[in-house]
């Protein structure tokens, strides 16, 4: 997902965080400037439904205009089409137990 929040705020006119944090206090989300500062600098890893509602109303758009999918990067996310078997069986490689660190084998 890619966070679109700067570019929803500018196609509204509105320029600094301040500016949209006092938008938001206005209308009833009171958030703290860091958590202000968090959402307009980075994508957040998490944020609430009201406060994702709150921002769509005060910047007039949908949540999918906020939160941009992006497949591409999902794609490159999954297993490589080459680990799979000929007969496009993915089975993992067998895993063989490390031991520790200099440890020796159990005895008999």
């Amino acid at each position: 997902m890619r966070w679109n929040l700067r570019m929803k705020a500018a196609e509204a006119g509105i320029w600094k965080s301040t500016e949209l944090r006092r938008l938001l206090t206005e209308a009833g989300l009171e958030i703290s400037a860091g958590k202000m500062s968090g959402w307009w600098t980075t994508t957040p890893t998490t944020i609430r439904l009201d406060d994702l509602d709150m921002l769509c109303s005060v910047l007039n758009c949908s949540p999918a205009e906020l939160l941009i999918c992006e497949p591409d990067k999902v794609a490159a996310r999954k297993p490589n089409a080459a680990a799979e078997g000929a007969d496009g069986d993915s089975t993992p490689p067998p895993i063989t137990p490390r031991l520790g660190r200099h440890r020796s084998e159990p005895p008999v």
